[in-house]
């Protein structure tokens, strides 16, 4: 997962099966977010598609230092919206048999961050 806040918020969510299939999403939100909103909108959209996908075991990446470690549990949340967030995702992912989340560094979230980067070029090009 990777977001964006320049103009507006959009995320880029890749999904990739261990077959090495993947599925690219860019994601523009109607709504002006945080850098870390987006991220969570970003990690909800991805719990959401593999749930459809029937995926049963799921590894998600974020370079969100603080969604991951709010949902490995290694923070908690202080604020009343990253609760919330937090909230909608533990429930989302008791429909996977195994979910983790891994921090990632940004210069290794390149593809996810070009997609999010892609959903304000195609925003721009409308208007």
């Amino acid at each position: 997962m990777g977001s964006s806040c320049v103009s507006g918020s959009q995320a880029g969510l890749l999904l990739t099966s261990p077959d090495g299939w993947t599925l690219e999403y860019a994601l523009r939100f109607g709504f002006k977010e945080t850098y870390n909103e987006a991220e969570w909108e970003a990690l909800i959209t991805g719990l959401t598609i593999a749930n459809h996908l029937e995926i049963q075991k799921l590894e998600a990446s974020s370079d969100s230092q603080l969604v991951v470690g709010l949902v490995s549990r290694e923070y908690k949340a202080r604020e009343a919206s990253m609760a919330k967030y937090l909230a909608h995702v533990q429930g989302l992912k008791s429909a996977f048999q195994i979910f983790r989340v891994l921090k990632v560094p940004r210069a290794d979230n390149i593809i996810a961050d070009q997609l999010s980067k892609l959903a304000t070029a195609r925003e721009l090009e409308r208007n």
